[in-house]
This record gives structure tokens, sequence and C-alpha cells, in this order.
């Protein structure tokens, strides 16, 4: 399981930030064994629209590789290669959003 599928943590943690010189604190009761690390914190909103991105992409790679299951195991009809070829190509071109080659 990633972390992306993960219930119980999502990698938030609610902090105060300063409008002027962008001081991050997070109070929280101390225990006496408090040791002070560098941390990388995003804002929901990046942290939103990235996972947006990922599920988005996730999707679209779960198409692509339903097409490459398709190719890795079909074996057209005889005298069918052709039309094969066709129809793989255009859910290719549908997956990839690319829009069909005008004719020569």
């Amino acid at each position: 399981m990633t972390l992306l599928q993960s219930d119980e943590y999502d990698g938030r943690v609610q902090v105060w930030r300063c409008i002027g010189c962008g001081r991050i604190e997070a109070p929280q009761p101390c225990i006496g064994v408090c040791q002070d690390r560098k941390v990388e914190l995003i804002e929901a909103e990046v942290h939103a629209r990235v996972l947006e991105e990922v599920e988005e992409l996730r999707a679209r790679m779960q198409g692509l590789l339903a097409l490459a299951r398709r190719l890795a195991t079909t074996s057209p009809r005889p005298g069918m290669h052709e039309q094969t070829y066709r129809a793989l190509q255009t859910e290719a071109r549908a997956l990839l959003g690319m829009e069909r080659p005008s004719p020569e």
C-alpha cells in the first residue's frame, strides 16, 4: 500500500504561518525529548492539485496498460491483421489524446 492509498495519514500537518516573515509553528504539548529537524511542507491546495494529477495519470496508465495487454495477447484471425492493427492503433490514439491523422 502506498502513502496515497492510506486512509490513516495523508502527509498534512496543521501549522501556524506568519503572513509577514513566513515563520511556521505547530504548537504541541512537549514531553521533554523534542528535537528540531528541518522538514518541507506544501500548501494543502498544492497537495490537492498534485493528488488530482496523480489520479488522472493513474487512470490514463490503466488504459495504456490494458491496451498493451491486449496487444500482447491478441492473435488476429487469418486475413484480419490489418483490421486488428488499425483497431489497436485507433484505441492507442484515443488513449494518448491524439487526433486521427488526415488522409494523404
